[in-house]
């Protein structure tokens, strides 16, 4: 494993938000926003106008705060606009619905090298770029005197284009459990960071921009799935709101899981074996690589990408995540995790 190498933003280090006020900045970033479909009137005015077609919109907001979760030595700005975006672009793609537009809010010191907002700026155009949505609105602040921190907030709207939400709370005894995308690469990569090392690149990759699979949440709405839900905390602790949302029990098969996301001498197994981690540790409670979990009656037929890993049961348990019959949290000790998955709070 390597050792990573400062990242320096481009242009001018001189050419700061206090060196070219609000507007300036506005105006680059803007130029770097693209075009969403939907948008009937974008960013220039008080408020953007969209079209909703479907005469519902889905809404979500997610915030990022430097430091916690993410590090500008870490991530470029680009990789810090696509995660931004991606976090938001997944939960409406959970919903089963396809993002249409983005409205974006930023606290930063003045200090702020203009070309860095550039940057993230383009990061979540690039993101939301082939789902036809873009940045349509927003703004932009000083953070307090004494912060040298930057905070970005996410707003992302959707369309469910005719169909029926798909919720948490649809999960029913015999519904099979199944998984699109991938699990535990992107916390591989932050256990990479923090020891110090940029390599293998794939998980550092994989932790700096995850790669959501959008289309699957729509395809899984079509197919009929009764619950969904994008994995951000973790496998663990998001299914965990399935089972309560449901009053259900959801018991994971633990080798299909590691079929599905832990292949034999990949790179998960690779760093796990440098550095002495169960690699089951980061699929079971990592977060933010932003896969999809939904559950599908049992003869539903599951649409492409999606792989079964457990079923939906029912019985005098109300609610809870099992593997392989095995409490989550038994299971949890046993690989040596810290819990079932993130505790913003903790």
């Amino acid at each position: 494993m390597t050792r990573p190498r400062p990242l320096v933003p481009r242009g001018d280090p001189a050419d700061t938000v206090k060196v070219v006020g609000e507007f300036g900045v506005i105006d680059r970033v803007l130029a770097q926003a693209g075009t969403a479909r939907v948008a009937q009137v974008g960013p220039g005015d008080d408020a953007a106008v969209l079209r909703t077609p479907d005469r519902r919109v889905v809404a979500t907001t997610d915030v990022l705060v430097e430091g916690r979760h993410f590090r500008r030595d870490w991530s470029s700005a680009e990789d810090i606009g696509h995660k931004a975006a991606a976090a938001n672009l997944a939960d409406v793609a959970a919903m089963g619905g396809v993002a249409t537009a983005l409205l974006v809010g930023l606290a930063c010191p003045s200090s702020t090298q203009t070309a860095w907002l550039e940057g993230v700026a383009a990061g979540l155009a690039a993101e939301c770029g082939p789902l036809g949505a873009a940045v349509v609105g927003g703004d932009l602040v000083a953070s307090a005197a004494d912060s040298t921190s930057v905070v970005l907030s996410v707003t992302a709207l959707g369309d469910l284009a005719g169909r029926a939400p798909v919720l948490r709370s649809g999960a029913r005894p015999g519904d099979v459990l199944a998984l699109a995308g991938r699990l535990g690469w992107s916390a591989c990569g932050l256990a990479v960071l923090r020891r110090g090392f940029s390599s293998p690149i794939a998980v550092v990759a994989a932790h700096r921009r995850p790669t959501p699979p959008y289309a699957a949440g729509p395809g899984a709405a079509e197919a009929g799935a009764t619950s969904m839900c994008d994995v951000s905390d973790g496998l663990l602790a998001d299914l965990g709101h399935i089972a309560a949302a449901s009053s259900v029990v959801i018991d994971v098969d633990r080798a299909a899981l590691v079929r599905a996301c832990l292949e034999p001498d990949g790179p998960l197994q690779q760093v796990g074996s440098a550095l002495g981690v169960d690699p089951l540790a980061w699929v079971l409670t990592g977060g933010e690589d932003h896969a999809l979990v939904a559950t599908f009656p049992a003869r539903t037929p599951l649409p492409v990408g999606w792989t079964p890993i457990g079923v939906v049961r029912g019985g005098r348990r109300a609610q809870g995540v099992l593997v392989d019959g095995t409490p989550a949290a038994d299971v949890v000790r046993a690989v040596g995790a810290e819990g079932a998955g993130h505790v913003h709070f903790g």
